[in-house]
């Protein structure tokens, strides 16, 4: 399938709401050309200087237009694609565009899973002390929260790639181990710090029996 391609810096997760400030030529008239034939366009993720994954997305709403034509606009994200060709510029059109293919991306997993993973989570923000609103288990999917678990922007980009439910939320669940284990052993050492320069009530040790 062909798709418009607006390449950004991004990583976008199906289901999640995309704003964009939209300000060059081309995009304006994409934006344009969205409008007036509901086409969808996707946004690759630039990153390592190429492009090979990124998502589908479709306009919803144009909130504001400005006197310069600039436009800020809320789209939401719909399939994740693989680029399998791009052209700089599609046929009579500023913007850029490309053949992909859609990743046949699942959703089924372990209930236990996604209750393990929830529970990895809500552990993780009361180490960083950061308010969790719950989230009941059957509404929870590894994109849901994807950009609020402290993944960098590389691992977002694996995640976007991975097309099991249950490979996904592995994968969340061992970035949350290993970054609750870190924040743990940071927590004890802020505390031995806080501790250290404190008067001590030393007991007097025994030394009866003591040998040498």
């Amino acid at each position: 399938m062909k798709l418009p391609l607006f390449p950004l810096q991004s990583v976008f997760f199906p289901g999640e709401t995309v704003p964009l400030h939209i300000f060059e030529e081309r995009y304006k008239q994409l934006i344009n050309d969205c409008r007036q034939e509901a086409v969808t366009f996707g946004i690759p993720v630039f990153i390592n200087n190429s492009i090979a994954f990124g998502t589908e997305v479709q306009l919803v709403e144009v909130v504001t237009t400005y006197d310069s034509g600039e436009m800020d606009v809320v789209c939401v994200a719909r399939q994740v694609f693989q680029v399998l060709s791009f052209e700089q510029q599609l046929d009579g059109k500023l913007y850029a565009g490309g053949e992909v293919e859609f990743l046949d991306v699942q959703y089924d997993a372990n209930d236990n899973l996604r209750q393990e993973v929830l529970e990895k989570l809500e552990r993780l923000y009361d180490l960083m002390e950061v308010p969790f609103n719950k989230i009941p288990r059957k509404q929870f999917n590894s994109f849901s929260l994807a950009h609020k678990m402290g993944l960098s922007f590389e691992q977002e980009y694996e995640l976007l790639q991975i097309s099991k439910e249950t490979d996904r939320l592995n994968f969340i669940k061992n970035h949350l181990s290993t970054t609750i284990t870190v924040l743990e052993e940071i927590n004890r050492t802020k505390t031995l710090i806080e501790m250290n320069g404190h008067f001590k009530n030393f007991d007097p040790l025994d030394f009866k029996n003591f040998k040498g």
